[in-house]
């Protein structure tokens, strides 16, 4: 991370799909990085820990996902606004099942992880202030 700063304009963030996305919000919550962006990654934290979040976090999820489900994220979604950090992270649905925009992984659909793709684009440029 500090080579990437040192080598870059200063700004890191972090991007995980499932186990990844949970290593995402670790770091978000755990490392002077300045933006996370988690693609259907386990989210459970409880809202003592979130108390410490400051950066914006990006969040994908998908409605037929059996174990990352609307409860999970509803869940956490709960403990963000008891940590009065809900400001600090946008969550996107899609109609897919797990792993959907992960392209290494079998059930990989370009067309369907085409939109949450250009919404990570966007998301980081702001927040990480380069160009797309």
């Amino acid at each position: 991370m500090e080579w990437a700063k040192g080598n870059g304009n200063g700004k890191v963030a972090t991007l995980g799909w499932c186990f990844g996305g949970c290593w995402s919000l670790s770091a978000a919550l755990n490392t002077p990085i300045d933006a996370a962006v988690i693609y259907f990654g386990r989210v459970t934290s409880k809202a003592s820990s979130l108390k410490k979040l400051t950066i914006p976090i990006l969040g994908h999820f998908s409605t037929l996902d059996k174990s990352i489900n609307p409860e999970m994220v509803g869940a956490f979604q709960k403990s963000l606004a008891e940590a009065g950090k809900s400001d600090l992270m946008t969550t996107h649905w899609y109609t897919a099942g797990h792993a959907f925009a992960n392209p290494t992984n079998g059930r990989y659909d370009e067309n369907d992880a085409s939109l949450p793709w250009a919404r990570t684009h966007t998301f980081l440029a702001a927040n990480l202030r380069w160009l797309l």
